[in-house]
């Protein structure tokens, strides 16, 4: 019902523009010079009609209209890449922002010293897998580092990790006997609750040895509902693998976050700029990419798979 509501939208988005285009020629079949600025005003808004609704049919999975759930891990680099990946977090966020998604922050896993060594969340919103599909792989930074006492240059990197937010209605069985769960105290800060309280849960799949974990809710029970909602999203994803043998199109090789790995890199110092090694595009505006600017490497990446199917 959801896959069908959402075609019946897209469809009537089409016949919409459709209409817009014919009415649009009739006007102009009058030659009534009265209207021709009306007109003009008319032809430039279905142009940027046009190239949003094409822009759209580059989502081609069968996933791609869903939610996203997106997990980072801090890879070579020691608390460089800690602060890293909480760049790279704000930087998706500030992104979903600008896009109208929701996020939630289901699991996270402060440094040693700085920034985060591990961070799941939730990007709620239409083709936000789609859209952050493109970003899986190793993200690597360059730059003169902040913890460096002689303010040398330093190379970073974290992965990203894309699953779709699969609903619970089409999502696969789990067998409660298959899940080994155990309970813990909270490492992130939540108030004396979470801290004298084995709040955060961990569930370990046991057939296929996926572990997920949640603690930022502030009970047991919302966070295993969390952490079951993340374990089911990857159990779909992998199932969806065996059926269509397409592991490289849905996830991918598993990748070390270090050296040779990278998909993008991010140059701070001794210039900036920022370059998918995939598709080739790069921008010079590395501040405007941090901040959340990614649209350009997004439809770079898309147009590339497409052109590659």
């Amino acid at each position: 019902m959801r896959l069908l509501s959402s075609l019946k939208e897209e469809l009537a988005r089409w016949n919409s523009l459709a209409q817009r285009v014919n009415d649009t020629a009739d006007f102009a079949a009058l030659g009534d010079e009265s209207l021709y600025d009306e007109l003009e005003t008319e032809a430039e808004a279905l142009e940027q009609e046009i190239e949003r609704l094409e822009f759209l049919l580059l989502f081609s999975g069968p996933r791609d209209r869903e939610s996203a759930i997106l997990s980072l891990h801090a890879g070579a680099g020691g608390t460089d890449a800690a602060d890293w990946t909480e760049m790279l977090l704000r930087m998706y966020l500030r992104w979903a922002e600008r896009h109208d998604c929701r996020t939630e922050i289901v699991d996270r896993l402060p440094g040693d010293e700085a920034g985060i060594k591990r961070v799941t969340l939730t990007v709620s919103g239409p083709y936000a897998y789609g859209n952050l599909r493109s970003e899986r792989g190793v993200h690597r930074l360059v730059r003169l580092s902040p913890f460096d006492a002689a303010h040398r240059r330093h190379t970073s990197f974290t992965l990203a990790e894309v699953w779709p937010d699969i609903a619970e209605d089409i999502a696969v069985t789990i067998d409660p006997s298959d899940l080994e769960i155990e309970t813990f105290r909270a490492s992130s800060a939540g108030g004396q609750h979470m801290q004298k309280n084995e709040t955060a849960v961990r569930i370990r799949h046991i057939p296929t040895d996926i572990t997920v974990s949640c603690q930022n809710e502030r009970s047991q029970i919302q966070n295993k509902e969390a952490a079951l909602r993340v374990l089911r999203a990857r159990l779909t994803q992998l199932e969806e693998e065996r059926q269509r043998e397409e592991i490289d199109e849905l996830k991918g090789e598993h990748v070390d976050a270090g050296w040779g790995n990278q998909i993008r890199s991010y140059v701070l110092h001794p210039y900036q700029m920022v370059k998918d090694h995939r598709t080739d595009h790069e921008s010079g505006n590395a501040d405007g990419v941090l901040d959340g600017q990614l649209d350009g490497f997004m439809e770079a990446y898309l147009r590339s798979r497409m052109g590659s199917n």
